[in-house]
């Protein structure tokens, strides 16, 4: 008996390794070609995985997240949505919900998603650059750089980023000359 609870306990800390099953395998292969930007080649590999396994909330991510790639928007919403069910004191599913929602035209509700979420969202800079961007669309300039000022506090590199954006070009001028 103590042999057996020895091997469980190193089998649950990773010292001791099984065979990886075909479904990891393919759920371990779709990560990395989401990674790579290979969104056709990672829903190939999750499609043969039997119907139950298309609920866990791995495989929910990596469909999200190849929908959003090919800007499939109504069905990456319809996924983030169940993903925000699934998890909702997890932050993920509301930021691709929202993205999903500004990208279909929908930005007033995108901001209402990020704000009706967890309080783990206000903890990432994403959140805030997320708002930003949403309300700079919606003409609250001030409000948007309010959390562009939280967001470029909390990872400088978005503010690199912010260069780029093309929902910030409303405020292309006060970015280059706000302090941050």
């Amino acid at each position: 008996m103590k042999n057996l609870v020895q091997a469980r306990a190193l089998r649950s800390h990773g010292r001791i390794k099984r065979k990886m099953t075909e479904a990891e395998r393919r759920i371990i292969a779709a990560q990395g070609y989401v990674e790579l930007g290979l969104f056709d080649e990672a829903r190939e590999e999750l499609a043969p995985l039997p119907p139950e396994m298309h609920d866990r909330v791995d495989v929910i991510e990596i469909t999200l997240l190849c929908l959003m790639g090919g800007h499939r928007w109504a069905e990456a919403l319809a996924l983030a949505t169940k993903l925000c069910a699934q998890e909702p004191s997890e932050p993920g599913g509301y930021i691709h919900a929202a993205f999903c929602l500004h990208e279909l035209g929908r930005t007033a509700e995108a901001v209402d998603v990020l704000s009706r979420g967890p309080a783990t969202l206000r903890t990432k800079s994403v959140y805030y650059y997320s708002m930003g961007c949403y309300h700079a669309r919606l003409g609250l300039h001030d409000k948007a750089l309010a959390y562009l000022d939280r967001a470029f506090q909390m990872d400088g590199e978005l503010r690199h980023h912010a260069k780029k954006d093309r929902d910030l070009d409303c405020l292309r001028a006060q970015l280059e000359t706000h302090p941050a």
